[in-house]
C-alpha cells in the first residue's frame, strides 16, 4: 500500500465530511450590525416571538405576537397592513384534544417605488405555535414556537428590511401573509384562501418559510407543480443552493403540510424548511434557547437574492412568468452547488453514463481484469447486503423505541427518543466498519503468508481482482435500481451519483494510468453520501432508518473497492 495516498484518502474523507456539514457551502453568520441579511436581528425578533406559548389554546398570548409583527410591519413602512379575523374555527378534531378559536392573518403590502404593480410576490410564514402533544409514555409538551414558525417570521421581517433598501428598483409589489392557526389544519390559510381570494389576485410568485426543527441546513424541500421556471430562478439567484427535486417526491407521501399546500396548485412557489432534528419539532424544546443564528443565515443567503431578483426584473411583470407545465430533476453537491436538468436532459445523461458502464465493464472483462460470472454474484451479494442492512435499520429502530416506550411505525415519522440521531450514526460507522474488516480479511487471505516477492505480488492482483469484481457488481446493481427508478418516477439519485462517479472515476483511471481519477470519484461519492443521507435521515427520522442504512451499505460497498485500487501501488 501507497502510505502517500493512505493520508491524502484520509484528508478527502475528512474534507468531504466537514464541507458536507458546512466548511465553505454555508454562509457566514452576520451581526446585527452588518448592512446584509443578519442572523442576529432576526434572532432578536424571535426572542419577542418565543417569549411565551403562542398556540390557539393561548389567545392572549397570541395576540400579542400578532400585535408585536403588526407594528414590526408598520415600523418597515408597510403601504396597508390588514387583519382577517375569522370566528369560531375548530381544530383539531383527533383523539388527543380540540380547540375552538378565532383566528387572524396579518397582510401586508409593500409597492414599488413607481406606483402600482401588476404582480406581486407573496411571502408567507405562520405565527401560531404548536399546540399541546404527547411525548413518550406520560409527558405533554408545548412548542414555545421559535423555530417552528419562529425562523420564517423572522427571516421574512429581515428580507423585507433588505428588500427596501432598492425599492425605488422594484417592477413588482411585495406583500407579506403571516397566517394564524396553521398548526391546526393550515386553517388561517384556508380561510383567507377561501374567503379573501382576491389578495391573491395579483400575486405571480410565493415564498413559503417553514422550521421543522432549529437545526441543520435550510433546504428547499418542495416546488409547485412545473417548477422548471421556479427552479430557473432559484438556480440564477440562490447563494448557497440546498435542495433535492427528490424531497418533492417524498413529501407528497409524508403525512405533513404547509400552508404552501393549500395554494400550490395555483400559486409558482418555493417552500423552505429546516429539518432537523424530530425531537425539537413541536415539542417544548422549540424554544429560544435552542435558536440557531447559522440556519437563519442559510435562509436568507438563499431567499434574499431569489426576493430582489424577482422583485427587480421586468419579466417577472407577467403573473404568469413562472408558470410551467414541465418539472425539473435537480440536486445539490455542497461546493460544487445546484444541478439542474429537464427531463430529457437528464434522461439523456443517464443513457450516457449507462453507456459508458457497459463499455467499461466489457472492456475490464475482455481483458482479464474482471470475471462476469462473479460481476453477477457480487451484484446479487450486494442486493442481500443491502436488504440485510434495511432490515437491520429497521431492527435498530424498533429496539431503540421499545426502550424509550416510544410507538415503532415502520418506516414512519417517530419522534421522542433521545440520543436517536446518535444511535444512527454509530450504526452507520459500525456498520462501515464492518464491511471494510471483512474487506481487508478477505485482502490478508489473498496476500497470503508469502515470503518471496513474485508471491506477494501475485497476491495483490488476487486483491485486486477481488475488488474490481466488487466494484463493478455492486455498480451494476446501481444501474439496474436507477433504470428502475428513472422509469417509474423519474428520480435516482440515490444510485445514480455514485454510479457516475465510480464509472468516470474508472474510465478516466484506465485512460491515464493516474490513480488520483479514483480519489476523486471517492470525494464526489462522499460529498453526496455525507449530504444527502444526513438530510433523508432527518427527514425521515429513526423510524426509516433502514433506507437510510441501505442506501449508506451500497455507497460503502462502492467505496471500500475504490478505496483498495486507489491505495495500492501495482497497478491492475
Amino acid at each position: 500500500m501507497n502510505k502517500v495516498r493512505i493520508c491524502l484518502l484520509a484528508v478527502v474523507v475528512l474534507l468531504a465530511g466537514l464541507v458536507a456539514f458546512g466548511l465553505g457551502s454555508r454562509p457566514r453568520v452576520q451581526d446585527a450590525e452588518s448592512q446584509q441579511f443578519s442572523a442576529e436581528r432576526v434572532v432578536k425578533d424571535i426572542e419577542v416571538i418565543s417569549r411565551n406559548h403562542h398556540s390557539v389554546a393561548h389567545p392572549a398570548e397570541r395576540a400579542e405576537v400578532r400585535d408585536y409583527l403588526v407594528s414590526r410591519l408598520n415600523e418597515l413602512g408597510a403601504d396597508t397592513v390588514q387583519l382577517f379575523e375569522y370566528k369560531s374555527l375548530t381544530g383539531p378534531q383527533n383523539k388527543h384534544v380540540t380547540y375552538t378559536f378565532d383566528a387572524t392573518d396579518v397582510l401586508a403590502t409593500f409597492a414599488p417605488g413607481g406606483g402600482e404593480p401588476a404582480t406581486s410576490l407573496l411571502m408567507v410564514a405562520h405565527y401560531d405555535s404548536r399546540y399541546s402533544q404527547p411525548i413518550g409514555r406520560n409527558d405533554t409538551v408545548w412548542s414555545y414556537g421559535a423555530a417552528d414558525d419562529g425562523y420564517g417570521v423572522g427571516v421574512i421581517l429581515e428580507t423585507v428590511k433588505q428588500a427596501l433598501k432598492y425599492r425605488d428598483s422594484w417592477k413588482q409589489g411585495l406583500k407579506v401573509l403571516f397566517t394564524d392557526a396553521e398548526e391546526v389544519g393550515m386553517m388561517g390559510m384556508k380561510a383567507i384562501w377561501e374567503n379573501n381570494r382576491e389578495q391573491f389576485s395579483d400575486v405571480g410568485f410565493m415564498i413559503n418559510l417553514e422550521a421543522r426543527g432549529p437545526f441543520g441546513p435550510a433546504l428547499l424541500f418542495e416546488t409547485s407543480p412545473g417548477n422548471e421556471k421556479v427552479m430557473e430562478l432559484y438556480q440564477s439567484a440562490a447563494k448557497y443552493p440546498f435542495t433535492y427535486s427528490l424531497t418533492t417526491v417524498v413529501y407528497s407521501f409524508m403525512p405533513n403540510f404547509t400552508d404552501f399546500t393549500v395554494v400550490k396548485d395555483e400559486i409558482p412557489g418555493m417552500n423552505f424548511s429546516t429539518i432537523a432534528d424530530i425531537n425539537h419539532y413541536h415539542t417544548n424544546l422549540d424554544n429560544f434557547s435552542n435558536v440557531n443564528a447559522k440556519s437563519i443565515q442559510h435562509y436568507g443567503s438563499q431567499v434574499v437574492p431569489v426576493v430582489q431578483k424577482y422583485l427587480t426584473e421586468e419579466k417577472y411583470s407577467d403573473r404568469g412568468s413562472l408558470v410551467s407545465d414541465k418539472d425539473t430533476i435537480n440536486f445539490t453537491l455542497p461546493l460544487l452547488g445546484l444541478f439542474n436538468f429537464s427531463k430529457g436532459e437528464y434522461i439523456l445523461l443517464n443513457t450516457i453514463v449507462f453507456v459508458l458502464f457497459a463499455f467499461v465493464l466489457v472492456i475490464e472483462v475482455l481483458r482479464g481484469r474482471a470475471n462476469a460470472v462473479k460481476i453477477l454474484r457480487e451484484s446479487l451479494k450486494a442486493l442481500l447486503l443491502a436488504l440485510c442492512a434495511l432490515a437491520a435499520g429497521e431492527l435498530v429502530a424498533f429496539i431503540a423505541c421499545l426502550i424509550a416506550g416510544v410507538q415503532f411505525k415502520p418506516f414512519g415519522i417517530v419522534q421522542g427518543i433521545r440520543g436517536d440521531n446518535l444511535i444512527m450514526a454509530v450504526s452507520v460507522i459500525i456498520m462501515v466498519a464492518l464491511v471494510a474488516g471483512v474487506h481487508l480479511l478477505k485482502r490478508k487471505k489473498a496476500l497470503g503468508s508469502a515470503a518471496n516477492s513474485l508471491r506477494k505480488n501475485a497476491g495483490t492482483a488476487v486483491a485486486l481482482t477481488i475488488s474490481t469484481n466488487k466494484l463493478y457488481g455492486v455498480l451494476l446493481l446501481m444501474t439496474l435500481l436507477s433504470l428502475v427508478l428513472l422509469i417509474f418516477i423519474n428520480e435516482n439519485l440515490m444510485f445514480f451519483i455514485p454510479l457516475f462517479a465510480a464509472t468516470a472515476g474508472m474510465l478516466l483511471y484506465r485512460l491515464t494510468k493516474m490513480q488520483v481519477w479514483l480519489l476523486v470519484a471517492i470525494a464526489l461519492i462522499l460529498l453526496h453520501a455525507f449530504s444527502f443521507l444526513y438530510a433523508l435521515a432527518m427527514a425521515l427520522t429513526i423510524g426509516a432508518f433502514g433506507a437510510v442504512l441501505m442506501l449508506a451499505m451500497l455507497d460503502v460497498l462502492v467505496v471500500v473497492p475504490l478505496t483498495e485500487l486507489y491505495i495500492t501501488n501495482k497497478l491492475h
